[in-house]
Order: structure tokens, then C-alpha cells, then sequence
């Protein structure tokens, strides 16, 4: 503890800062890379004109309020203040729109990566460019958006993502970390920096043409892990503190999403390495050892931190409809006058999941509550539908909720790894749907018909990440990779708790799916019917 209390008031701790889906959590470590202190402010998308979105309010009141907890932590543990860092780093929800003008105005709301409006620009992208562009993509956005002749296009001089914009503010830097960067526009593998190929392409259209920029002047520089990314300016260290304790000068490392985070924290940068992160989105990551054979819409091409190749499937929903079961249920306990906390509650509840049977009895729980474009819905409508002979039980029916929740992602996958044959030694899992130890690790297995591992730091997750990437940048060594830095520094001796998938349980899953692919037309038919 007085170690510990000692290195934060020298300054040589290190920050990292994730926005998060549903929170924005800080985490502090010391020079091993342990996490020493932890902040987190919750906070939630709203629907605003068909739009999913959180305002900027949300944003820098949800800074400032993960940063409070976090200062009154280290107060409480150490009795020090916390002014000065020897580096810190800020990560976010990957994607999405956020346009500016000149004077540095937003010019709509964010569009979060959630927003499934971009079919057509997406679509005749890919078409364009030979390589699939998700909906989500920040150049989707903007293309949808030049596509519907938005007035706003005349005045945009700037485009950048979630975490480029605050990195901007706290910065004054234009820039973006490349696994990030990946998320706005495809990048060329060999010159670690955006395909100049596809960008030509994308300005000599007739409908791009008439707009007074091209996307070079759009987009965001890029950089490295490991790279220097500016320094906290003094603006932008009351925009985090508003009680002037933090000093400015902090360097700061080069912004990245939540999936260059979740591969730092799980150690999965070098190639036939992977993890998946399962929260209120799902994705899965593999670091390719050669390009895919062919492109496919469910499969996004992007890059670790280092720039190098990742196959990503990556699906809008994941525990959304589950934590508004058990919420249900949780009004049922408190009728009787139960007080039974989140975590004992979750826990009891996925512990009944491995009771249930291997097909789930007949029970189907699709939890799409926003749009899903691996399986080709722009809308979602969560459905929980029985056969009248099904077997209606609480095992039965968690082990659905809980193959709902990775049902899009295996059918993604199932074309990574059955098709395109990809190889991966182990996945690693982190997020909250592995909270409770062993339950859903055995389903994503069971998912992926691949070893799955989770680490003791899974739970510490994205701002972990962060804040590794951000110790990378201030303590490597001449000519370190970041491969090497997490094998050697950060994770040595550290293997994880694996669990090798249950044959039963992966044929159980695989006739779940079909069943689960069948009602997809009754999905489709809930929004026809249920407009919003």
C-alpha cells in the first residue's frame, strides 16, 4: 500500500480510460503493470430520431465523473491526491460518426457504432473497393450521408471517431491509433496507414466530387502502439478535473478502440492468437497468419494496435437482453422481499445455465434489440419463442438466453474457422458474460469448437488495455514489439484458466443454430409487424 501510495505521488503510475457501451471506467497501474485504483461512471445510448447516440454532455460529465471516482480511490487507499502520471491513454466504442466544421463544432450527433443506417453506402462500398465495409465504419457513415445529400457535408472539415475526438480535445491532436483508424477506413497492411488506392477511389466519385474536400483532409493521422501521441494540454486537464489537481504535460498514447484494448488486455497481438470480449456488443478477433481467401460481409478486416491483419466478426448484441431478464427477475425477488445483490443474482442465474439441456429443450431466445447485420437485420425486436412441447425450465431457458448472446457471432465465426479454415491456438474471453467463473466460458467453447481461455485480469478488461498501451509508449525498449512487450513483461507466467469445448455441448449449439437461422424470418416479421 505506501509502495503503491508512494509511485502515485512521484507520478510514475499509468492511466487508461475506456467509454465504454454502458461505462466509462478508469484504471490506474503501477510500473508491474497491476492494476492499483479504478474509477467508473455508468452510462447509457439513447434513440434520438431513429439515431443512436450519447450527447456531448454525456461525454466529457461522464469523464469527469469516472475521473472523481477515480481521485477519491486513490484518496481512500493511499491518502494521496493524484496530480501527475508518467503516461495515460484513452480508448473507446470503435466506429461510428463524429463529424466537425472548422471552428471545431460537432455537426450532428454521434452516430454510435450501433446504427445500422448505412446499408446502401455500405454495400456499394464494398462493391467498390473489392473488401467489405461494415455498417458501422466511419467512411459508411459518411458515404450514407453524401448518399442522402446531407447540408452538413458542405462544412465538415474534420472526421474522427469517439476516441479520436477526445484525445483531440485533450490534446490539440489530429490523430488516431492504427487499430482504431482501421475502424474508419481499410488500411494498407505494408504501409501501416490508410489504402491511398481506395481513398483515390472513393473521390473520384461524381456524388463525393462535388463537395469541396477530399477524405485525405478528412481523416485523422495515424499512429503506432508505442508511438508518442502529444501531451495533456492545460485545457484539455480541466476538462478531466475541473478542480485543477492534475497537472498538464501527461504524454499520452495513441487512441485506440475497444478492440485494440481487449487484444492488449488478453495478451492477443501475435498472429493465431484471438479473443473475444462479450458485453453489450460481442466480437471475436484472430490475428491472421495469411489474408482470407475471399471477402465476406460478416467478416471485418482490421488491425492490432501494431498494424497488423485481424479477421473481426463483430455483432451489435450481446447481454442487452439478458440484463433485462434477470432485471425481471429481479422485481420478482423484490416483491417477496428478497434483497439479493447484482453479482450473487447473475451468478445463480448462469449457474442454472449448465443444468439445461444441450439444445436448450425446445426454448429459442433471439435478444436483438438493435440491429444485427451479420444476419442481415437493421432492426431488432428481442423474441423468446416455445414449441408447445418444449421443455419450460430455468436451465433450460438461461442456457438459451446465454446461446442468444454468442449466437450471431458463432454463425460469423463458423465461417472464419470452417470455411476459411483460420487457426488459433486459444481464444481468450473477457467481458462480462465471463464474470461468473466457467459458465460462459464453456458456451463460447462450446460456440466456437475452440479452446477457450480466461486470464484472473479478464474482468479488468478494455481501460487495462489502455492503460498497457499507454506503459508500452513510455517504458519499451529500442526495437521492443508489442508482441513481445505483453509476452514479456506483462503477461509472463501467465496462462489463464483454459477450457477445452464439451462435444455434447458444441452439437447441442450447432442444432440450436439451426433453429436459431430459421426464425430469423420471424425476427424480420416482429419489426414489420412492431415498427418504431
Amino acid at each position: 500500500m505506501a509502495d503503491a501510495g508512494q509511485l502515485i505521488a512521484d507520478g510514475r503510475a499509468v492511466l487508461g480510460i475506456e467509454f465504454g457501451s454502458t461505462r466509462i471506467k478508469a484504471v490506474l497501474i503501477d510500473e508491474a503493470h497491476a492494476p492499483i485504483a479504478s474509477g467508473s461512471h455508468g452510462w447509457e445510448n439513447r434513440l434520438d430520431g431513429g439515431i443512436w447516440t450519447y450527447t456531448t454532455d454525456d461525454i466529457w460529465g461522464g469523464l469527469q465523473d469516472c475521473y472523481r471516482d477515480l481521485a477519491r480511490d486513490v484518496r481512500k487507499r493511499y491518502g494521496v491526491e493524484l496530480r501527475r502520471l508518467a503516461a495515460m491513454g484513452f480508448s473507446g466504442m470503435m466506429h461510428g460518426y463524429m463529424p466537425f466544421d472548422g471552428a471545431g463544432g460537432l455537426l450532428v450527433p454521434f452516430r454510435t457504432w450501433r446504427n445500422t443506417t448505412t446499408g446502401e453506402a455500405a454495400e456499394r462500398l464494398s462493391e467498390l473497393f473489392g473488401f467489405n465495409i461494415p455498417q458501422r465504419w466511419s467512411i459508411a457513415h459518411l458515404y450514407q450521408a453524401v448518399l442522402d445529400d446531407e447540408p452538413h457535408l458542405n462544412e465538415i472539415k474534420y472526421l474522427t471517431t469517439l476516441a479520436g475526438y477526445i484525445h483531440w480535445k485533450l490534446s490539440g491532436q489530429k490523430l488516431l491509433g492504427i487499430g482504431e483508424a482501421s475502424g474508419m477506413f481499410p488500411i494498407d497492411g505494408k504501409a501501416r496507414g490508410y489504402d491511398r488506392g481506395m481513398m483515390e477511389k472513393f473521390d473520384a466519385l461524381p456524388e463525393v466530387k462535388r463537395y469541396p474536400w477530399k477524405l485525405s483532409d478528412l481523416l485523422p493521422e495515424i499512429r503506432l502502439a508505442g508511438e508518442a501521441a502529444g501531451a495533456l494540454t492545460e485545457e484539455g486537464a480541466r476538462l478531466i478535473d475541473p478542480s485543477g489537481a492534475l497537472e498538464a504535460g501527461i504524454p499520452l498514447a495513441p487512441p485506440e478502440g475497444d478492440a485494440g484494448t481487449g487484444m492488449s488486455a488478453t495478451n492477443s497481438v501475435a498472429a493465431r492468437t484471438g479473443n473475444v470480449s462479450a458485453g453489450t456488443s460481442v466480437f471475436a478477433m484472430v490475428v491472421l497468419e495469411e489474408p482470407l481467401r475471399r471477402v465476406h460481409p460478416e467478416i471485418d478486416m482490421v488491425t492490432t494496435p501494431a498494424g497488423d491483419p485481424v479477421a473481426m466478426v463483430h455483432c451489435n448484441n450481446c447481454t442487452s437482453d439478458i440484463n433485462a431478464w434477470v432485471g425481471l427477475l429481479r422485481e420478482f425477488a423484490d416483491a417477496f422481499g428478497m434483497e439479493i445483490g447484482a453479482d450473487e443474482l447473475y451468478g445463480k442465474l448462469f449457474c442454472k445455465a449448465p443444468e439445461g439441456e444441450r439444445d436448450c429443450g425446445g426454448l429459442l431466445s433471439m435478444g436483438i434489440l438493435s440491429g444485427e447485420p451479420v444476419i442481415g437485420l437493421d432492426e431488432g425486436r428481442p423474441l423468446f419463442v416455445r414449441k408447445p412441447d418444449a421443455r419450460m425450465s430455468l436451465p433450460n431457458f438461461m442456457r438459451a438466453q446465454l446461446y442468444s448472446a454468442l449466437a450471431a457471432l458463432k454463425i460469423g465465426c463458423d465461417i472464419l474457422f470452417k470455411e476459411e479454415k483460420v487457426k488459433v491456438d486459444t481464444l481468450y474471453g473477457h467481458g462480462g458474460l465471463f464474470k461468473t467463473k466457467g459458465v460462459g466460458q464453456g458456451i463460447l467453447a462450446a460456440a466456437m469448437d475452440a479452446p477457450v481461455a480466461v486470464m484472473e485480469t479478464a474482468g479488468e478488461g478494455g481501460p487495462w488495455g489502455m492503460a498497457i498501451l499507454a506503459a508500452y509508449m513510455a517504458n519499451k525498449s529500442e526495437g521492443e514489439g508489442l508482441d513481445a512487450y505483453l509476452s514479456n513483461r506483462v503477461f509472463a507466467g501467465q496462462k489463464g484458466e483454459v477450457m477445452q469445448p464439451d462435444p455434447a455441448d458444441a452439437k447441442g449449439f450447432d442444432e440450436y443454430i439451426v433453429s436459431y437461422k430459421a426464425a430469423i424470418k420471424a425476427q424480420q416479421a416482429a419489426i414489420d409487424a412492431l415498427p418504431l
